[in-house]
């Protein structure tokens, strides 16, 4: 597999941490839009489905092993929304802070807070590999009235993470890096990953 996967992402968060996460095991990230490969569509209903599409694209553009994911937020009250659509949730071109308006305004009055971020990745050694390596993992949390902090990205300052008594958006890095989804599903990866490679 060699020591560089391309990174079927242009969030420069998303970036940032996979840059950092999988530097502790020998490989260097390549951001696929340094490679000219633009971004896959995401019509999927399902995490696992856009994460996939995702890699097989940027694999098969670049010639290298690409990793992917899909990660967004599921809340209970919404029945899971916004999901596959976190990205998009107040339009196609929403940024940050009007997603966290929308998550706002249709929260307001609503007694249930439980909420969770999830993240599927998927690594593949080649645009058709018949055996994409597959991790998956869950932080659970609630949402906030009103954001608190400011690292972070996404829906970070309206998500409670009640076992540090904090917002997402208000850990240190590395501690985020550590216990979110998108870092326990990458530790479960790199365990699996020196006898995928």
């Amino acid at each position: 597999m060699g020591d560089r996967i391309v990174l079927a992402s242009s969030n420069p968060g998303k970036l940032r941490e996979f840059a950092t996460l999988l530097s502790a095991h020998g490989l260097t990230v390549i951001p696929q839009q340094q490679l000219g490969v633009s971004a896959a569509d995401e019509p999927h209903a399902t995490f696992l489905e856009n994460a996939l599409a995702k890699a097989r694209r940027a694999a098969a553009a670049s010639g290298l092993p690409a990793l992917a994911d899909d990660s967004g937020l599921c809340v209970a009250a919404l029945r899971g929304a916004p999901g596959v659509r976190s990205a998009r949730f107040a339009g196609e071109r929403a940024s940050d802070r009007d997603n966290i308006d929308e998550l706002l305004r249709r929260m307001s009055g609503v007694a249930d807070r439980r909420a969770h971020y999830t993240c599927v990745l998927v690594a593949l050694r080649s645009a058709d590999d018949p055996e994409p390596l597959i991790a998956e993992a869950r932080w659970l949390g609630e949402i906030l009235e009103v954001p608190r902090g400011s690292g972070g990205f996404g829906y970070d300052p309206l998500f409670f993470v009640p076992a540090e008594g904090k917002a997402a958006a208000e850990l240190d890095a590395l501690v985020k890096n550590r216990i979110s989804h998108r870092g326990l599903a990458l530790a479960e990866l790199a365990h699996r990953l020196p006898e995928w490679r």
